[in-house]
């Protein structure tokens, strides 16, 4: 099956698509903007599905910075406690 045959909203997108997607996404606002957009849009399918993905990771690796920092201001308050007691 060809790709003229399927309907523009199902084609499948090339390796420089996703390539140039994921150069775009990585530009600090502007790729967060495309990203949203492309999350929300209806215009292909497999290109709504790839910014999801993308926004997901943004999302789980802002977790994963947020729980650090929480650990390392918990750390560095323990320290100070105990470093005010032990004086």
């Amino acid at each position: 099956m060809e790709n003229k045959n399927i309907p523009v909203q199902y084609q499948p997108l090339s390796a420089w698509t996703y390539f140039g997607y994921k150069i775009l996404f990585s530009i600090p606002i502007i790729g967060l903007i495309c990203l949203i957009v492309f999350s929300f849009s209806d215009d292909n399918i497999n290109r709504k599905n790839y910014a999801r993905s993308y926004f997901c990771i943004y999302a789980l690796l802002a977790f994963v910075l947020l729980i650090a920092l929480i650990c390392g201001l918990v750390c560095y308050w323990v320290g100070y406690w105990i470093s005010f007691f032990t004086t």
